[in-house]
C-alpha cells in the first residue's frame, strides 16, 4: 500500500469506540505507516485487532505513556474526553473536558511542539479546541475541530426528505457553534439542482417542516443516543480522519471545520466557518447568508463567548487579554 506520509499519527482516546474506529479508518485510507494509539486505558487490544486485520506494512504502537505517544508526532486526532450520556448537552461536559484539553495542549507543547496539525473532536468541541490551541502554543490554523457532522446531518435529512442521493444536496452547510446553537444556512442549498429557497413554503416542503428539520438537525447527536443507546462514534471518527487526511495533503475536506477566528466581529473564538483544509492548515472566510442566517451566526457566536467566559470564571483559561502571553500566535 502507498501511504500519504510516513510521519507519525497519534490517536488520543484510542481505546474508546470513536478512537478505535479512527484507527481502522486511518489504516484503511492508507494515511501513514506509523500510527500510535494512546489512551489512559490500555489500547493494546485495539492494536492487536488492527494487526490481526492484516495491516501488515504499518508500525502500530499502543501505549498509556504520554511521552511515548506524543514524541515525534506530526499529526494528532483527539477524542480523549468524557462522552455524552442520555439527557446531557455538549455544554454539560464543559469544565471536565476543557481541563482535559488544557492538559492535552500542554503535552503537545512539551513533547511535540513541531506537530503539523491537531484535530479535536471531544465535546464541547469549539471550547476544547480553543483551550487546546491556547496551551499548545500552535498557530491558529494548526488546530481544528469537528464541525462537519452538523452539515452531514442536514444534508442527510434533506436527502431523505426529497428521496435523492446525499451528494445531490449541494451548497449545504452549518456554521458557528457545534451543537444546538449552530447556524443553519439554507439559502445556498440546492436539491438535485433546484434551489431549496424555491421549495420551502410550498406544499412539497412547508415552512413549519423546514423549521422542524433545522431543530432536529441541531439535536442530531441526541437522536443517535436515543436510537443506538450510546453517543455517535462512526460518523465523528470517519469525518475527523477525513480532516487529518486533508491536513496531510490528501483529498480535500468537503465540509466546514471549526477553526480559530479573529475578525472585527468574531474575536478569539473557535467556530465553524467557510473553510478550506490543506497541508498549510485551515483557512476561513466568514459565510454570508440571508439577514436571518447572519443573525443566527451572531447568536451562535454570543453563545460560544458565554461559554468561553465561563472558562475564565472557572480559572481554566485567563482573560482573553492575556492569551498572547501563553500563546504568542493568538
Amino acid at each position: 500500500m502507498a501511504f500519504l506520509t510516513n510521519e507519525k499519527l497519534t490517536i488520543v482516546g484510542a481505546a474508546g469506540m470513536i478512537g478505535s474506529n479512527m484507527v481502522q479508518t486511518a489504516l484503511m485510507m492508507g494515511l501513514t505507516n506509523d500510527i500510535c494509539l494512546y489512551d489512559v486505558f490500555s489500547p493494546e487490544g485495539v492494536a492487536e485487532e488492527m494487526r490481526q486485520s492484516g495491516f501488515g506494512n504499518v508500525k502500530i504502537t499502543a501505549t498509556t505513556d504520554v511521552e511515548e505517544a506524543f514524541k515525534n508526532a506530526k499529526y494528532i486526532i483527539s477524542s480523549g474526553g468524557a462522552p455524552r450520556k442520555a439527557g446531557m448537552t455538549r455544554e454539560d461536559l464543559l469544565a471536565g473536558n476543557c481541563k482535559i484539553a488544557e492538559e492535552l495542549g500542554k503535552n503537545i507543547k512539551k513533547y511535540c511542539p513541531d506537530v503539523k496539525h491537531v484535530v479535536i473532536i471531544f465535546n464541547p468541541a469549539d471550547l476544547t479546541g480553543l483551550v487546546t490551541l491556547l496551551y499548545s502554543g500552535l498557530k491558529p490554523g494548526q488546530v481544528t475541530t469537528l464541525a462537519g457532522l452538523d452539515t452531514t446531518r442536514l444534508q442527510s435529512a434533506l436527502a431523505k426528505k426529497f428521496n435523492v442521493m446525499q451528494d445531490e444536496i449541494t451548497g449545504c452547510a452549518t456554521y458557528g457553534g457545534h451543537g444546538e446553537q449552530m447556524a443553519v444556512f439554507g439559502s445556498h442549498v440546492k436539491v438535485a439542482g433546484r434551489k431549496l429557497t424555491d421549495i420551502i413554503g410550498t406544499d412539497e416542503f412547508p415552512v413549519a417542516e423546514w423549521e422542524q428539520m433545522k431543530t432536529d438537525v441541531t439535536k442530531g447527536g441526541a437522536k443517535i443516543i436515543e436510537l443506538r443507546g450510546r453517543s455517535s462514534f462512526q460518523s465523528p471518527s470517519y469525518l475527523s480522519v477525513e480532516m487529518i487526511r486533508a491536513a496531510m495533503g490528501g483529498e480535500t475536506f468537503r465540509f466546514p471545520v471549526g477553526t480559530y477566528v479573529k475578525t472585527e466581529k468574531y474575536d478569539h473564538i473557535m467556530m465553524a466557518m467557510q473553510t478550506s483544509m490543506t497541508s498549510e492548515g485551515a483557512k476561513f472566510e466568514v459565510p454570508q447568508g440571508t439577514p436571518e442566517e447572519n443573525a443566527k451566526l451572531d447568536a451562535s457566536y454570543e453563545h460560544l463567548c458565554k461559554m468561553r467566559d465561563e472558562l475564565v470564571t472557572l480559572n481554566i483559561v485567563p482573560p482573553v487579554s492575556e492569551w498572547n502571553k501563553i500563546n504568542p500566535n493568538l
